[in-house]
C-alpha cells in the first residue's frame, strides 16, 4: 500500500512539473526552460542528501549515469515527438510504452500479481492511454518516423525508471544526485551547441524552477516506491502522470477534458484500486 501511495505521488508530481515545463516552454525555447530547470532539480536532490543519505559504489555510478542518459534521450526524443505529430496518436503511444517495459521487465524479475492485480494491470495501462490521447477522432496519420520517435520516447522514460529501480537499494538518493548530474550536463552542452538557435527571449524563471523541483520530487518518490513494492505495479501507475496535466490544465487554464479523458480518469480510479488490494 505504501508503494502504491509513493508511486501515486511520483505520477502527481511527474504531471505537474510537465504542465509547468510546458507553459515555461511556451515563453522561450525549450532548452532555456531546462537550463533552469535541471540545476533546480540537482540541488533539490543534494538538499535530500543529508537527510536520506548517499552511496556512490560503481553499480550506484553506474545505473545512475545510465539513468542520466536515458533521462536526456527522453527529453530530446519526446519534444522531437510532439514537435511532429499529431500529439493525440504519438502521446499515447509514448505513455503506453514507457509503463508496458518496466512491467515485462517486473514480470521478468520474478514479480507476481495477484488475481485483482492481474485485472488492475490491463485497466491501468487502458487508463494511461485515455487519458492521454487528445480530442478529435480524426487526425493525420502519423509518419513512420513520427512513429519511431514516439516508441523512442517511449522506451527512454522506461529505461529511466529501470535503471533507477536497478540501482542498489542502499544508495539513498545517490543514484539520483548521479543521473540528474549527467542528463544536466548533456541537456546544457546540448544548449551551447544550439545557444545561437535559442532566440532572445529570457526564460520563465520561477515556473522552469519549480518544474525541476517537482521533476526532482517526482524521480524521489518513484525510487523509493520500486523499492517498496513491485515494479509492474509502481511503473504503471506512475506513468499515469498525464491525468495530473490534463487536471492542472482544466482548473489554470480552462482546457476542455474530453469524455475519452473522463472514462480514462475514472478507469485509472478503478485500476488503482484493484492494484492497491494485490
Amino acid at each position: 500500500m505504501i508503494a502504491l501511495l509513493l508511486a501515486l505521488g511520483s505520477s502527481l508530481a511527474y504531471g505537474c512539473a510537465d504542465f509547468l515545463g510546458g507553459l515555461g516552454a511556451r515563453k522561450a525555447h525549450v532548452l532555456r526552460t531546462v537550463m533552469i530547470a535541471a540545476p533546480a532539480s540537482l540541488t533539490v536532490e543534494l538538499l535530500l542528501w543529508p537527510f536520506l543519505g548517499a552511496s556512490f559504489a560503481p553499480a550506484t555510478l553506474a545505473w545512475g549515469a545510465a539513468s542520466g542518459v536515458a533521462s536526456a534521450a527522453a527529453f530530446a526524443l519526446l519534444y522531437k515527438t510532439l514537435a511532429i505529430g499529431p500529439m493525440n496518436v504519438l502521446s499515447p503511444i509514448t505513455a503506453l510504452v514507457s509503463a508496458m517495459l518496466p512491467v515485462g521487465v517486473g514480470l521478468l524479475q520474478g514479480e507476481h500479481l495477484g488475481p485483482a492485480g492481474l485485472i488492475g494491470l490491463p485497466l491501468a495501462l487502458a487508463a494511461v492511454v485515455l487519458v492521454s490521447a487528445g480530442h478529435g477522432a480524426k487526425s493525420a496519420r502519423p509518419s513512420r518516423t513520427a512513429l519511431l520517435l514516439a516508441f523512442g520516447a517511449g522506451a527512454a522514460i522506461a529505461l529511466q525508471l529501470v535503471f533507477l529501480h536497478q540501482a542498489p537499494s542502499d544508495s539513498g538518493v545517490g543514484p539520483l544526485i548521479v543521473g540528474r548530474a549527467v542528463s544536466s550536463a548533456v541537456t546544457l552542452a546540448a544548449a551551447g551547441v544550439m545557444f545561437r538557435r535559442l532566440g532572445p527571449e529570457k526564460p520563465a524563471y520561477a515556473i522552469s524552477a519549480t518544474a525541476g523541483v517537482l521533476d526532482s520530487v517526482a524521480n524521489l518518490l518513484f525510487l523509493l516506491a520500486a523499492r517498496s513494492g513491485d515494479l509492474a505495479v509502481v511503473a504503471v501507475i506512475t506513468a499515469l502522470y498525464p491525468a495530473g496535466t490534463v487536471l492542472l490544465a482544466r482548473s489554470v487554464l480552462a482546457e476542455r477534458i474530453h469524455r475519452g479523458q473522463l472514462i480514462g480518469l475514472g478507469t485509472a480510479a478503478v485500476a488503482v484500486s484493484l492494484l492497491a488490494l494485490t
